[in-house]
C-alpha cells in the first residue's frame, strides 16, 4: 500500500536539504529527478515510496529536531564559513547527526536567539514575511536618543529602497556619562541588518546588539554559546503563532 500523495517541493523541505522556495528552483532547473525521472512541473506529487534525488543525492527522511541556541557575538549564523570564523552548526553536540541549519540569522555582531532545525517547511513557515512573528531586541546605542527620534522608527525609516518599521520602541535606560542608551525594539520583520540601519539612519550607531525573545520564546537558563531542545508543544506553538499571524 503506498503512503499519501504530497507535493514534491514540500517532501524536500520536510527532509531538511533546503526550504520549500529553493526546492521549486531547482524542480524548475531540471535538478530533481523521481524514479529515475527529470521532473521539472511544481505540481508533482509522490509517496514515501518514491526514490526522490536532488541534483543526484538521495533524500533520506531524517526525523526532525529543533534547538533553541543562545548565539554569541563573533559567530555567522550558517552552517558552514569560507573564512573558517565559528558558525552556529559548531555549538551543536557531536551526537548530531542531521543536516541542521538557522532559521533566519542574527549578525555577526549580534547575540541572542537563534532557532536550528533540520525540518524546512517548519523553518519556511517561520520565515515566511506573512508570518509576523514578534521579535524583541536591546539595543546599546553611542548617544541618547530622544523620543522623537524614536518615533522615526515606529513610523518607518526608508533605507536602500527599504521601508524598516519597529511595531514597538522603548528606552530602558541611559548612561549621560557615557552618552548610551540601552533601548528595547520590537519587530514583526526581520529584513538584513535592520535594527542596526535604523539606528544608523536616525544617527544614533548601535553598539550592542541581542535578540531576548523570539514569540513566546526566550534565553531563560542558556548562557552565550549554550543551547537547547525545543518541546514538541514549543514546536506546536510556533507552527500555530506562524499560521495565527498571516495577513
Amino acid at each position: 500500500m503506498t503512503g499519501s500523495l504530497e507535493r514534491l517541493q514540500k517532501v524536500i523541505a520536510k527532509s531538511g536539504v533546503t526550504s520549500r522556495r529553493k526546492a521549486e528552483k531547482l524542480i524548475v532547473e531540471g535538478k530533481v529527478s523521481v524514479n529515475g525521472k527529470v521532473v521539472k512541473e511544481l505540481g508533482t506529487k509522490v509517496t514515501a515510496d518514491d526514490k526522490v534525488e536532488v541534483e543526484g543525492v538521495p533524500l533520506t527522511k531524517e526525523e526532525p529536531v529543533y534547538f533553541l541556541l543562545y548565539k554569541p557575538r563573533g559567530v555567522i549564523s550558517s552552517v558552514k564559513d569560507d573564512k573558517n570564523r565559528k558558525v552556529v552548526t559548531d555549538f551543536l553536540p557531536e551526537e548530531i547527526e542531521e543536516r541542521v541549519f538557522p532559521v533566519g540569522r542574527l549578525d555577526y555582531d549580534t547575540s541572542g536567539i537563534l532557532l536550528l532545525t533540520n525540518d524546512g517547511e517548519f523553518a519556511n513557515q517561520l520565515m515566511h514575511p506573512k508570518h509576523e512573528i514578534e521579535k524583541v531586541y536591546i539595543a546599546k546605542t553611542k548617544g541618547i536618543p530622544l523620543r522623537e527620534d524614536l518615533a522615526k522608527l515606529t513610523k518607518g525609516i526608508r533605507s536602500d529602497g527599504e521601508v524598516l518599521k519597529a511595531a514597538h520602541v522603548k528606552t530602558k535606560s541611559v548612561d549621560k556619562k557615557k552618552n548610551t542608551a540601552i533601548i528595547q525594539l520590537i519587530l514583526h520583520e526581520g529584513k538584513n541588518r535592520q535594527v542596526r540601519r535604523m539606528f544608523d539612519s536616525i544617527g544614533f550607531p548601535v553598539d550592542k546588539l541581542k535578540r531576548e525573545r523570539y514569540g513566546f520564546l526566550d534565553l531563560h537558563g542558556l548562557n552565550a554559546g549554550e543551547l537547547r531542545e525545543l518541546t514538541p508543544h514549543e514546536v506546536k506553538q510556533l507552527r500555530h503563532l506562524a499560521e495565527k499571524n498571516v495577513k
